[in-house]
């Protein structure tokens, strides 16, 4: 397994829309294991391929708390079967838009229908922390940021800060 660089906002791939998978094979679980990896390593608890620069429909999600043992979901070309009218705000942050957070609002239950790392179709239903991440890390599959739910202004004050803190030498004073 290896650890894959995290693209950061504002890189164009990530407003990318990916590519549906069109087989599960030894290449792509190899992909899901090192993009594991990497999840845990940020650490984060969700991860799109888009996000480590490949562009397939494919994302990693592992809501286990420290101390608890690993729980990894893998869903390959996942889509929204079901999203409830009922809305639920959280707190979101992601990978690519490192020490930036903001409430968002998202449907607060979801069905999701994918494909599991052994090629079988699975549906899940899914609420609160999950159905946020779910949905959170499928925005990625369509080139959307969690920046994207927030206002112009609150967005463009984010991404100025990620290019300025680019543009800053590492260790510089601010």
């Amino acid at each position: 397994m290896a650890l894959l660089p995290i693209l950061v906002a504002p890189d164009p791939r990530l407003k990318q829309k990916a590519r549906r998978v069109e087989a599960v094979d030894g290449v792509l679980r190899r992909l899901i294991d090192d993009m594991l990896e990497t999840m845990y390593a940020a650490p984060g608890i969700g991860l799109a391929a888009p996000q480590v620069g490949v562009s397939k429909r494919l994302l990693v999600i592992d809501l286990a708390k420290e101390g608890e043992p690993k729980a990894p979901l893998c869903m390959i070309n996942p889509e929204l079967t079901w999203l409830s009218d009922e809305e639920a705000t959280y707190e979101e942050g992601c990978l690519s838009v490192p020490e930036h957070y903001a409430d968002v609002v998202r449907p607060a239950r979801i069905r999701v229908r994918y494909i599991d790392r052994d090629n079988e179709i699975r549906e899940i239903a899914a609420d609160g922390l999950l159905a946020t991440v779910v949905q959170h890390e499928m925005d990625h599959l369509d080139g959307i940021l969690f920046l994207d739910h927030l206002t112009n202004l609150k967005r463009n004050m984010i991404l100025r800060k990620l290019v300025k803190a680019r543009k800053t030498p590492a260790g510089a004073e601010l």
